[in-house]
């Protein structure tokens, strides 16, 4: 591990850095450049990610080239209705020596996928959702503490409902970013095809140790921010909550529900690795407002006379943006 005279030349370096993983990311997946880029920020941000997408967007593809590229563990949990706490977790049996002995599950990683979570009944997300939050597992007394550094990527069909289980909001609110990931444009598609149907898969390079990741996360918590970006959070996570005295009018008119404190954290957090990513070292309003979308999607609640009059999540976030 490379040492820094100070901070600036570590923040330096870790845009470097940033630059070579995106390059090898780039060797196997063809554009999806900004949900890579978010999924890395909530990452360096030490915390976990909703991705939102329809089947075969590589979705896979894409979280094990990452942890490819960063060196490290990965496991892929696929969520049915009949995964229980146990299968993700680990479970005790008894050894040879007639002593329990536990065994640890899949979320014994660094990056874990959490593929369609909301096919799962709530018992098996709440186990998985409270080892997120602790980043621990208990098991008769005994924790045992989750690797590090440790990264949830939840995925969710959007389109079949049938036979799902949908996250609450109150547990949506534990993942930092909520990803919508799209359709590739008509060029991408035609190089993924290029690049994809005659079986030959390149593998990425590792350019970023485990060592690096948690230096340049503590890096990130060091990174100086003003009060005014502090308050400017606060105040746009206040604007989203209905019948307060610091509502927006479109608040009171077309939310139910708005945004808690944790929401306020997650701007400051994610603008602070936005900012440090894109070379600068303070974030400004700016960043916060880069990263306001993918943090409030899942934290408002539409009402009815919303969905009557056919005003989306993303048209009430930039309504509070610009005010």
């Amino acid at each position: 591990m490379e040492t820094f005279k100070n901070d600036v030349e570590a923040i330096d370096a870790f845009v470097e850095k940033y630059a070579s993983v995106k390059k090898e990311i780039a060797k196997v997946i063809v554009g999806q450049d900004k949900i890579i880029k978010d999924i890395l920020m909530a990452m360096f941000s030490r915390s976990h990610a909703l991705l939102i997408g329809v089947p075969g967007l590589a979705k896979t593809l894409m979280i094990t080239t990452i942890a490819k590229a960063i060196d490290l563990s990965y496991s892929r949990i696929q969520f049915t209705p009949d995964l229980m706490p146990s299968d993700i977790m680990g479970t005790e049996i008894l050894d040879e020596t007639r002593k329990f002995k536990f065994v640890k599950g899949p979320i014994f990683s660094n990056i874990v996928l959490a593929d369609e979570i909301n096919r799962t009944p709530p018992k098996t997300q709440s186990a998985l959702l409270e080892a997120m939050q602790e980043r621990s597992v208990s098991m008769n007394g005994t924790t045992y503490d989750l690797p590090n550094p440790f990264f949830v990527l939840a995925t969710q069909n959007p389109i079949e409902q049938e036979g799902t289980y949908p996250l609450p909001e109150a547990q949506q609110d534990r993942f930092m970013f909520n990803i919508e990931l799209d359709y590739p444009t008509f060029n991408e598609e035609v190089d993924i095809v290029k690049n994809t149907i005659h079986g030959d898969m390149v593998e990425p390079e590792k350019v970023l140790s485990i060592e690096e990741i948690i230096y340049y996360q503590k890096l990130l918590q060091r990174v100086p921010i003003a009060d005014n970006v502090y308050q400017y959070a606060v105040r746009l996570a206040t604007l989203t909550r209905p019948g307060t005295a610091q509502a927006h009018p479109w608040a009171n008119d077309y939310l139910s529900w708005g945004a808690g404190p944790r929401a306020s954290q997650f701007l400051i957090i994610g603008a602070r690795t936005h900012a440090v990513l894109n070379g600068k070292y303070s974030p400004d309003i700016e960043d916060v407002k880069a990263v306001a979308y993918n943090i409030l999607r899942h934290r408002i609640i539409k009402n009815y006379k919303a969905e009557a009059e056919g005003i989306t999540v993303a048209d009430i976030i930039n309504k509070l943006l610009n005010a």
